[in-house]
């Protein structure tokens, strides 16, 4: 349940910072890799923004790993710490946005600062799944996710066609896996997707404060984990 709904913060966050940030994708980075290479041949507005959101992920990505390996020689579970860290990184990107909210173009400082706490957040949290989650789906690439499902699902099916059972395909521990980690996937998938559902309702109606609630739910989950032992 903890990966399902951080699949969603994920997707709600993304799709907030896509409409407050003119594009902007923060739960991956891959557009920042074509852009940064096509910068010389095509000059688009916010190239500051996404080109530094490469260098800002992998910042944010390690500081994720120093607090789980500071966390491993402790009492404490390490997900309260990077749980927490993501919440006060979005709680960063919900004050510039309202300090400054209209944002008028992905140039200006506040954008660009907005926009890096955003980053930053998602950074945090998808080092945190692989490192904490080991196997699971990821939270906020839904392009390795749909590869994953779309693999998972054929080779179900080509079991069944095959003999009537995928266990003639597939050996029996290898069914069970395949078959766990197809609804793994489907449920982050799913909620990945509900959260940019209502992140963009959310953000249509009330602007930046809709980040409100998932920063409220980071923090109800950095209670949880906290008391997990």
């Amino acid at each position: 349940m903890l990966i399902v709904l951080l699949g969603f913060v994920a997707g709600y966050v993304d799709a907030c910072t896509f409409l407050a940030l003119f594009g902007l994708f923060v739960a991956q980075v891959t557009g920042s890799f074509v852009i940064a290479g096509t910068e010389p041949v095509v000059h688009e507005a916010g190239f500051l923004l996404k080109a530094l959101a490469i260098p800002v992920f992998v910042v944010a990505a390690g500081a994720a790993t120093i607090l789980v390996s500071i966390a491993r020689t402790t009492r404490q579970t390490a997900w309260s710490w990077v749980l927490g860290l993501e919440g006060i990184l979005l709680i960063a990107f919900l004050a510039i946005g309202l300090a400054n909210s209209p944002l008028h173009g992905p140039d200006e400082p506040a954008a660009l600062m907005a926009g890096l706490c955003g980053l930053a957040a998602m950074g945090v949290q998808s080092a945190s799944v692989r490192l904490l989650a080991h196997g699971a789906p990821s939270t906020n690439v839904m392009t390795t996710n749909t590869t994953q499902f779309a693999i998972d699902a054929t080779q179900l099916l080509l079991g069944r066609f095959r003999g009537g059972s995928a266990d003639q395909c597939l050996r029996q521990p290898e069914f069970g896996k395949v078959r766990q980690r197809l609804v793994e996937t489907g449920r982050v998938m799913i909620g990945f997707f509900a959260g940019v559902v209502l992140g963009a309702l959310a953000f249509r109606f009330s602007g930046f404060i809709c980040l409100a609630p998932v920063i409220g739910t980071l923090f109800c989950l950095v209670i949880v984990t906290s008391r997990a032992r």
